[in-house]
């Protein structure tokens, strides 16, 4: 405690009054940023370890401080430490606690550092280790994803534009279209990654220090590729946030996207696929609902996100060089979007491997809504017929199954030939759903061969990860 009876604060030298009590809670980030705890005291253990390297610490100082920093982290770990707003922040609290436990050699700690190159340290390190955590649940989901793909290879269902009934499809090609949707994510994900992997410890506060420090020796023990290059740019990048919001508002798009699917497969309306009842939730006044929450939520998850994505790019706009106090703004959002990613790949990767499709209803759904119409456009301009003509051709057996409530392949052949003489026996050979994804036999087709063929090349980019 001070004279005044006020906290001691570890900047206040130049200070002649207390902080008011509602500006420091206002000001204070430890609430919410004691979150990077285990990485502040792994970036403050390689930056002692190369305090002592270059002499500035000697060696029995140095393990003091890891001493020191061991007892902190066992604090923390067991749920003694007493965290304090009037300290302000995770690097201020474990600094103030570590110097009651080993006296002025704590002082020694923050020396060729500051909290803006400490912070910024610290958010990399933790979104890196994010950035690992999201690799290995969306790696989960896509194997679910691949290995339910390649179990319905053979699965017919209709495929939709306009959510109007277009040509069939397999369920298990449909799924590999959600996969290839994740494979990207992935590779953004990655990319991210490797941007934020430098280390911009030994900036300081904006210019560098005087001390004789050695960047490259932290950087190496923190698993960084290397140190930053510019001290001004080091302490005030967040674009590595900005640009993991950006894969989470993209990733939960697709989430999205494949939930709105869920939720419209799962409807009375619909009925193509069941979803376990560990999945969903029930009415409390309608006895008979059975709903999707876990894809609904989901598909709500991506507003959140997108939200903390036009925060911290709004954050940003406007911020001369180096740091400033805006930057504290960076974390909530940082934050609550890893956890948001995190939930949301876990609900999925759970749920898609328990996806039950109802097969017969899928297959009815294809059969009734024309969906081989094309097949026989096809059909016609291999006889010879302009595709044009074939179009309208079709069109017209179309317009007459519709007149009669009967499909394509219900026709009898004479009907068909009143269409166009060209149509011979073999034209059903096109007209059945088999038929029709068979036909389709090319990389990137719906046939059932080359869906066991993508499945199989998505399985083994999955287990080279």
């Amino acid at each position: 405690m001070s004279k005044d009876g006020q906290t001691s604060k570890l900047w206040g030298g130049r200070f002649s009054e207390a902080t008011d009590s509602f500006v420091q809670r206002f000001t204070a980030s430890v609430t919410f940023d004691q979150r990077m705890a285990m990485e502040d005291i792994r970036g403050s253990l390689a930056h002692a370890a190369m305090l002592c390297k270059v002499g500035v610490l000697s060696g029995e100082e140095l393990a003091q401080i890891e001493e020191g920093l061991a007892q902190v982290r066992g604090e923390i770990e067991r749920g003694e430490f007493q965290w304090s707003v009037e300290l302000e922040d995770v690097h201020m609290n474990i600094e103030a606690r570590l110097t009651q436990l080993i006296g002025i050699t704590g002082k020694k700690l923050h020396t060729g550092r500051s909290r803006n190159d400490q912070v910024a340290t610290d958010i990399r390190l933790y979104l890196r280790g994010a950035c690992d955590a999201i690799g290995t649940e969306l790696t989960r989901l896509q194997s679910g994803v691949v290995s339910l793909a390649a179990q319905h290879s053979d699965t017919i269902m209709p495929g939709f534009t306009h959510l109007q009934t277009a040509q069939p499809v397999t369920f298990g090609h449909h799924l590999l279209a959600w996969n290839e949707m994740l494979e990207r994510d992935h590779g953004r994900l990655l990319d991210c990654r490797a941007r934020m992997n430098q280390s911009p410890l030994g900036a300081a506060a904006l210019a560098g220090t005087t001390y004789p420090i050695d960047r490259a020796h932290t950087a190496a023990a923190l698993d960084f590729e290397r140190p930053t290059e510019n001290s001004l740019d080091s302490v005030s990048d967040r674009d590595f946030a900005i640009e993991f919001c950006a894969f989470g508002a993209l990733l939960l798009t697709h989430l999205s996207r494949m939930s709105e699917e869920l939720v419209i497969w799962t409807s009375a309306q619909f009925k193509f696929i069941d979803l376990p009842d560990r999945f969903c939730t029930g009415s409390s006044i309608m006895p008979q609902k059975k709903n999707p929450d876990v894809p609904e939520l989901v598909r709500g998850k991506v507003g959140r996100v997108n939200g903390h994505l036009v925060a911290l790019l709004t954050l940003m706009k406007s911020q001369p060089l180096a740091y400033n106090k805006d930057n504290q703004e960076d974390k909530e959002p940082l934050f609550d979007t890893v956890d948001t990613v995190l939930d949301c790949l876990r609900a999925f990767a759970d749920m898609v491997p328990a996806i039950q499709p109802r097969q017969a209803e899928m297959r009815e759904a294809a059969r009734s809504g024309f969906s081989t119409a094309t097949d026989l456009a096809d059909y016609l301009v291999r006889k010879g017929l302009p595709f044009r003509d074939a179009h309208e051709v079709v069109g017209k057996a179309v317009g007459h199954g519709v007149a009669h409530d009967c499909d394509l392949a219900e026709m009898d052949l004479d009907t068909l030939r009143g269409f166009s003489d060209l149509i011979g026996e073999d034209v059903y050979d096109v007209l059945t759903l088999e038929g029709s994804v068979a036909a389709r036999n090319h990389l990137g087709g719906t046939a059932p061969q080359q869906v066991l063929a993508a499945a199989e090349r998505a399985r083994q980019r999955l287990q080279a990860r």
